[in-house]
């Protein structure tokens, strides 16, 4: 990683995990005062740039392009959640170790497929290896077959709708259409404390520059490389001696690992979990956080995530029947004007000015990422 691109995620990770939280502290008077509404705002949002680091790597990188992150999103919710359902125990409306929702279902035992979850270090486990192995399942079978491009989205799309469609049913006993909610502990501690909330914000934090790291050690490493001519041209790359599928698949699963921890981090932040976060619409939405950010980047994607919920909280509050043409206005803007996104704009204005000033910019280099890694014998 480059001097500067170090210096300036230390100074990111020192803002996020220790200033913020500190400002969550000082008085209310104090004009650096940050109230405990807005740093769970802000956890929310960085839950959701944990998802787009995943979505970016898998887009920007691969040129793979999901309409359906969403369930890998909800998966990770959904585990956490079902741990913290467990945990109100007899502290629920009907004083039932049942939660709410099978009582008013008239569920007189625990599902089998719950009780795991009565631990934390299952949950914990669940919240990678479900979102991990539906990935790897999923994932084969689409890139074995060849499926890509335009017919991979569709059917990642196709995928959202019937996650959805599911976790709908009450027969699931996952709530049905109102989800998961109501939380009271997380691992014995109240969630309706400052201390709970700020400890989940600095552990969100943290979540998310471990994520970049990993994230940007991958796309510097070899893998790395390949990922990006396979999204320059995949029949090169295949003819070069690499296989395109098997590097897709890693990274298809590395982006569904990455929105099953956002998940996770996500339901107890909020409070509730429904299958409204796993359809069409909200894993479109993710696709506009990375477009508008600046797919490619990685911390694009970040910028992408955090600005666009930022302007969707103040839209909807102030202006609730304009965010959703905002929305479509953004994803049209981003396509037609600015197809490199925020980042990529400013990149373009900062060489302009450089070249105003005299100041010489790096010329871009030849030919396609393939170019630039050794080839693979095939046998």
């Amino acid at each position: 990683m480059p001097r500067r691109e170090a210096l300036a995620v230390g100074l990111a990770a020192v803002l996020l995990v220790v200033v913020l939280p500190v400002c969550n502290t000082l008085p209310a008077g104090s004009p650096l005062a940050l109230s405990n509404f807005t740093l769970n705002l802000f956890g929310k949002f960085l839950t959701y740039a944990i998802l787009a680091l995943g979505l970016d790597l898998l887009w920007g990188y691969a040129g793979v392009l999901s309409l359906g992150h969403g369930v890998f999103f909800g998966l990770g919710a959904y585990a956490m959640g079902m741990h913290l359902m467990l945990e109100i125990g007899a502290k629920s409306v009907y004083q039932s170790s049942l939660p709410d929702f099978m009582v008013w279902n008239q569920v007189t035992a625990l599902p089998l497929f719950w009780k795991p979850f009565q631990s934390s270090a299952f949950t914990l486990a669940a919240v990678v290896l479900v979102p991990a192995l539906f990935g790897l399942a999923f994932g084969y079978l689409a890139f074995r077959s060849r499926i890509r491009g335009v017919y991979f989205s569709i059917i990642t799309q196709a995928l959202a709708l019937s996650a959805w469609l599911v976790f709908n049913r009450n027969e699931m006993n996952l709530g049905g259409t109102n989800g998961l909610a109501d939380f009271k502990t997380i691992f014995g501690f109240p969630l309706n404390r400052p201390g709970t909330q700020r400890a989940l914000y600095v552990v969100t934090a943290l979540a998310l520059v471990a994520a970049y790291l990993v994230c940007r050690w991958i796309t510097l490493t070899r893998a790395g490389k390949v990922l990006v001519a396979i999204r320059d041209s995949e029949t090169r790359v295949l003819f070069s001696g690499y296989s395109p599928a098997a590097y897709k698949l890693f990274v298809f699963v590395v982006s569904a690992v990455l929105a099953g921890v956002a998940g996770a981090l996500y339901a107890p932040q909020v409070g509730i979990i429904t299958p409204a976060k796993i359809g069409v619409l909200p894993s479109i939405e993710m696709v506009v956080w990375v477009a508008a950010g600046g797919r490619g980047t990685l911390y694009g994607a970040i910028v992408g995530a955090f600005g666009v919920n930022w302007i969707q909280s103040w839209l909807t509050t102030s202006y609730p029947d304009l965010w959703l043409l905002f929305l479509g206005g953004l994803f049209m803007g981003a396509v037609l004007f600015f197809p490199d996104g925020i980042v990529g704009a400013l990149g373009r204005l900062a060489a302009r000015a450089r070249r105003l000033v005299g100041q010489p910019t790096a010329e871009p280099k030849q030919g396609t990422a393939i170019d630039h890694c050794a080839p693979m014998n095939s046998k």
